[in-house]
């Protein structure tokens, strides 16, 4: 019969599926395999473990040593800084002691100033030199004035009104060639410094008076001008 066929046909390939299968069944049965397959997973996984604790300890490392490379340049710039400062000071003692320093009488050879939190009180460093009596004792008081404007004259405070005290003693000083000598002034306010005069009386001697502006004693960010009072209404 024309039709009869259709069955056998089905049956043979249910057979060839059957034998398909079965072939890829014991092919994955028979198969070769490691006999340590486990133990082989466990061993790679320990060695990915290691490598990346390996890499964190390198990254690690590399970061102590940028940081340790940092701290150091900054070191290393703030002896630059030493040495420098350390010469120029040498080169200052040089001329004012060496053999060819020309020899000088008692004066305020620098003056700085720095403002402190309170924008009217100020600290002033003063140094002090002379050479013309050479290994004899100076002793005397320092006192500062300031030359101010208020916007329409100028006028001087003298160092009562800068100390706010009346009688206020002076800064004493003593010594052989030089010395540094500090203190505080209080500017009062709404006044524009213009200048600031050093006055040095020794115990046995005649006023000495050195004058300095006030932008070449005052760091170039410090303000000009003292707070002001707060209008009137």
């Amino acid at each position: 019969m024309v039709g009869s066929g259709h069955p056998k046909l089905a049956q043979l390939l249910l057979v060839l599926l059957a034998l398909g299968l079965g072939g890829w069944g014991a092919w994955r049965s028979f198969a070769p395999q490691p006999s340590n397959a486990r133990e082989q997973l466990v061993a790679q996984a320990t060695q990915i473990a290691n490598l990346q604790q390996q890499v964190a300890n390198l990254r690690r490392s590399d970061q102590i040593s940028r940081q340790a490379n940092t701290d150091l340049q900054g070191t290393l710039a703030e002896r630059d800084e030493e040495v420098a400062g350390l010469r120029a000071d040498v080169a200052f003692y040089e001329r004012l002691v060496g053999p060819t320093g020309q020899r000088r009488g008692l004066a305020a050879q620098e003056l700085k100033l720095e403002p402190q939190a309170d924008p009217q009180l100020w600290h002033f460093v003063a140094t002090l030199t002379q050479t013309l009596n050479r290994g004899e004792i100076n002793a005397g008081s320092l006192r500062l004035a300031l030359e101010v404007t208020d916007g329409q004259q100028m006028r001087r405070l003298d160092w009562n009104v800068l100390r706010q005290q009346a009688n206020a003693p002076g800064i004493e000083y003593s010594f052989k060639y030089f010395q540094q000598v500090s203190g505080d002034i209080v500017l009062p306010r709404g006044v524009k410094p213009v200048r600031v005069i050093a006055r040095l009386q020794p115990q046995d001697g005649e006023l000495v008076e050195n004058s300095f502006s006030w932008s070449s004693v005052v760091p170039s960010a410090a303000p000009a001008v003292a707070s002001r009072l707060p209008d009137k209404g």
